[in-house]
């Protein structure tokens, strides 16, 4: 199974490359920016614009988003020859962005909060989506035309409420809280050859809390251990573009490797979405999240979510 997604990450990493554009369709692309930006300058002027391209497409201070959105579906049967069975789901999230750019230096914030429950008629709720997710990035460019960058990292990652596997009938606490929660640090280099693409590749640190002493040993954790501390180096690669008019794919691919575990034992992490905007107020997403992490499973863990709802800009 993992030789299997190694080979679909491998084909993912050489497609991404082909669909990079060269330097010059870039500059192109910033210099349309910059001509639509400013009415003085002439589409036709490309050395007066050679400079302005990067100063315009260089954020200077503070760039701040927050955006909302609530998804759900109901289904409602009665009497109905095929049968099936009353469901209702909604799904809340908040997507929060803080950009910083002063010269070569530049910061970045991002606060991933999901959370959702499904009513099913006969079994009662479900949670079907939590997540708490926060990210600090801090970069400098090596130069104001260079693609690389020395970055660090700082995330936290956990989940809002408690989970359970429901297999077999049973119902088994397996999350909730801070058990388990990823508290990750990274220090490295990042290429961004353009607006739709990077790697980072650096050091790491990793620690992983379960305070629940009842779950440690869910987590590859001593019984009763609350607390590991892993150090190792990570990879990254991630990929972001409008493959169709109002509709963009989202798509990262992340591992670790503790350098004190053989490598066989990485942690790979690959999420793809696929977003779609009807106007400014609907859009359709579909998400599909594949994990591999032998602290908590051998087999690798699928998540698929489609989904469709409003959404609404907060700042």
């Amino acid at each position: 199974m993992l030789k299997k997604f190694l080979k679909i990450l491998l084909l993912f990493t050489c497609a991404c490359l082909l669909l990079v554009p060269n330097s010059r369709a870039q500059k192109a692309i910033s210099i349309s920016k910059v001509v639509n930006r400013n009415d003085d300058i002439s589409s036709n002027d490309i050395n007066k614009v050679k400079n302005a391209v990067i100063v315009s497409d260089t954020l200077r201070g503070w760039d701040i988003h927050w955006k909302g959105s609530f998804k759900g579906a109901q289904s409602s049967y009665n009497n109905w020859s095929s049968g099936g069975v009353n469901t209702i789901s909604v799904t809340g999230s908040s997507l929060f962005n803080a950009l910083y750019r002063d010269g070569l230096f530049a910061y970045a914030l991002n606060t991933d909060l999901r959370y959702g429950l499904s009513y099913i008629d006969s079994k009662g709720t479900r949670k079907i989506n939590d997540k708490i997710a926060i990210n600090n990035k801090f970069s400098r460019l090596f130069g104001a035309d260079s693609s690389w960058t020395f970055f660090a990292n700082v995330n936290f990652t956990t989940q809002f409420d408690q989970g359970f596997d429901y297999s077999d009938d049973n119902k088994i606490l397996i999350s909730e809280f801070m058990a388990p929660a990823y508290f990750t640090q990274i220090v490295g280099l990042a290429y961004i050859p353009s607006d739709i693409l990077s790697f980072n590749a650096g050091l790491a640190l990793k620690e992983t809390f379960v305070l629940n002493d009842s779950l440690s040993t869910v987590y590859g954790l001593a019984e009763g251990d609350n607390f590991r501390f892993e150090p190792g180096f990570s990879l990254n690669i991630e990929f972001e573009k409008e493959i169709l008019k109002n509709v963009t794919l989202k798509t990262s691919v992340e591992s670790f490797t503790n350098i004190n575990r053989p490598i066989r034992r990485t942690d790979l992490f690959f999420n793809t979405e696929l977003i779609g905007s009807i106007n400014d107020y609907l859009n359709m997403s579909f998400q599909f999240v594949a994990v591999y992490d032998d602290d908590f499973s051998k087999q690798l863990q699928i998540k698929q979510v489609l989904a469709a709802g409003l959404s609404f800009t907060l700042l």
